[in-house]
């Protein structure tokens, strides 16, 4: 059985909840190497072969309407909800706040406020987005989602490479990067408040992919793709294995990416899964609702696996023909 990530690649729920729909009605998607689209892997969507679907996204809305045949079918799933307070600056195309925190409320309404994680990420530090302004903004995120979650996970925006030049080119604002460590009295201050935000509202909070340990505060390290988590929502003892193709830091388990990178609309500026813009509009012109892989077609024979992601590589179909639609 496999974990399904939904996606790390780009936002499912709020731009292909019918590609995604017709993947589980096929039974499977494929896989693309985002290095070299010829290297495909089929895997899996049969409810039996499924431990856990995990969504990610700033927008479920348009997947609501699919959960009731997600659930007459079987299928375990949560959600990772990004919800950010951030302007046009950093997140120029994502819904009003207060229609994705009613949305937030509604799909917790729906599935239970255990199944819907809290992402207040990447926090940006910034001459607009100063200490201060995350501390009052989370405070009124928190008040409202009272009872919508159990779980506010957060992570610091990593400034290194294209993102931190594309945030410093595009908006004109000075990032500061609150990791370093003469910055440390500042990190902890806003540890402590978020700290003291969650628990107020019945929150357990936990940073993600953070080297910085907080624990003496109160926050453990957390994982997206949470074998504990999954455990806990879904029964069983299934005893999952760390995903080393992520980040050191990352304490996710393994688990089978869908999606495409550049192929988000919302364009965040500090995104790391898109890159150009013109990319991201040449896929939107290519994607196909029955595409197994969002944009590519493939000719030659794929094995669909059932078993758990860490036998990839033993399975991989090299050297299948992509072809756009």
């Amino acid at each position: 059985m496999a974990i399904i990530s939904a996606s790390r690649r780009t936002d499912i729920p709020a731009f292909y909840a019918d590609w995604f729909m017709n993947r589980i009605r096929a039974g499977y998607f494929y896989r693309v190497n985002p290095f070299n689209t010829h290297q495909v892997t089929g895997f899996s969507l049969a409810v039996d072969d499924v431990d856990a679907i995990c969504f990610w996204t700033k927008n479920p809305k348009p997947l609501l309407q699919q959960l009731g045949e997600l659930d007459d079918l079987g299928y375990r799933y949560y959600f990772q909800f990004t919800l950010n307070p951030y302007d046009a600056a950093f997140e120029p195309h994502v819904p009003p706040l207060p229609e994705r925190i009613a949305t937030f409320t509604e799909l917790a309404g729906r599935i239970g406020p255990q199944r819907v994680v809290w992402r207040y990420d990447p926090i940006i530090l910034s001459s607009a987005t100063p200490l201060a302004y995350h501390l009052e903004q989370a405070e009124s995120i928190a008040t409202q989602l009272r009872g919508a979650t159990q779980r506010l996970v957060f992570s610091f925006l990593d400034c290194y490479g294209k993102v931190a030049g594309r945030l410093q080119e595009q908006t004109g604002i000075v990032i500061s990067d609150i990791t370093v460590p003469h910055l440390r009295g500042e990190l902890e201050q806003l540890a402590w408040g978020l700290k003291n935000i969650a628990d107020a509202n019945g929150m357990r909070i936990l940073s993600c992919a953070e080297e910085v340990d907080l624990s003496v505060i109160g926050i453990e390290h957390g994982s997206c793709i949470d074998g504990e988590l999954i455990r806990e929502l879904c029964g069983g003892s299934h005893n999952f294995v760390k995903d080393k193709n992520q980040r050191g830091t990352c304490g996710c388990v393994e688990s089978a990416d869908m999606g495409i990178y550049n192929t988000c609309f919302f364009k965040c500026a500090y995104c790391y899964a898109n890159m150009h813009e013109t990319t991201i509009e040449a896929n939107r012109q290519h994607h196909n609702p029955d595409s197994a892989s969002l944009l590519y077609d493939y000719s030659g024979k794929i094995e669909i696996r059932t078993d758990s992601a860490k036998k990839t590589k033993s399975k991989k179909s090299v050297g299948c023909q992509p072809e756009l639609f």
